[in-house]
């Protein structure tokens, strides 16, 4: 009898270290699928500079080989697409000719179908050609808030935008402006975040005199990915911290 026991107490044992072998099993691989879960959602947004004019994927085409390169996990997001051959994920949300009214009035429709989790904002170029530049940083805080309001866990990069052969103090006034819609989002908890494009171009990188060339778009592309990976979690729980993007004063844009 006391034979029996000890065998039942050591099958009730072996079965006890069998089931926790297979719970342990079990959570590593649940653990290994959360690290290779779906891919961190990136919506590039704004006008003919985020479509790429001139140079077919813009900056799109370096940002994605160093997010590539980086090991990044990555799915660019929109409802437009293009690109060349070397860009592996062509969708995105640049509209030519688009001002930034033009983009709040879609918003809350792309951002639900597409559910990003990183938005890079580059937007207010065809403001300056318009009747009121003077009133577009008002109209640019607006679709801040619309943004963080529909997707208020996405982390939202808001860049000043690059400079125009004409025009450059109407650009730098409204680029001034920015920091300070920015900072007042973020001190308010939103998770939004100033990329200091402006004073990475010169009009010598640009095509056009309003349209980065080759060089100037891979200007944006560093500028862009200097910036996700100052905020950690914003290309996925591995983004190493470095040096804060820029939150330069007025002053420094003239």
């Amino acid at each position: 009898m006391t034979r029996t026991r000890h065998l039942l107490s050591g099958l009730v044992a072996l079965v006890a270290l069998l089931l926790g072998m297979a719970s342990t099993a079990s959570a590593a691989s649940t653990t290994r699928a959360d690290s290779e879960a779906a891919p961190v959602r990136v919506m590039p947004l704004g006008d003919s500079i985020t479509d790429g004019f001139n140079v077919p994927g813009g900056y799109r085409v370096d940002l994605w080989q160093k997010l590539v390169a980086g090991g990044h996990e990555i799915d660019f997001v929109g409802s437009q697409a293009n690109g060349p051959g070397n860009l592996g994920d062509r969708d995105h949300e640049g509209h030519s000719g688009w001002t930034i009214a033009q983009i709040d009035s879609n918003i809350e429709s792309w951002v639900k179908t597409y559910t990003p989790d990183t938005i890079l904002l580059h937007i207010g170029t065809n403001d300056m050609y318009g009747g009121d530049p003077g009133g577009a940083p008002a109209r640019l805080a607006t679709l801040i808030d619309r943004i963080t309001a529909q997707a208020p866990d996405a982390h939202l990069f808001v860049a000043t935008i690059v400079p125009l052969a004409w025009g450059d103090q109407t650009v730098r006034t409204f680029n001034a402006a920015i920091p300070g819609i920015v900072q007042s989002r973020a001190d308010a908890g939103k998770r939004v975040h100033l990329v200091e494009m402006y004073s990475k171009l010169t009009t010598a990188d640009l095509a056009d005199g309003v349209h980065p060339n080759a060089t100037g778009y891979s200007k944006m592309a560093t500028a862009w990915y200097d910036a996700l990976l100052s905020v950690p979690g914003s290309i996925g729980d591995d983004s190493t911290p470095v040096p804060a993007v820029e939150r330069r004063p007025a002053a420094a844009l003239s």
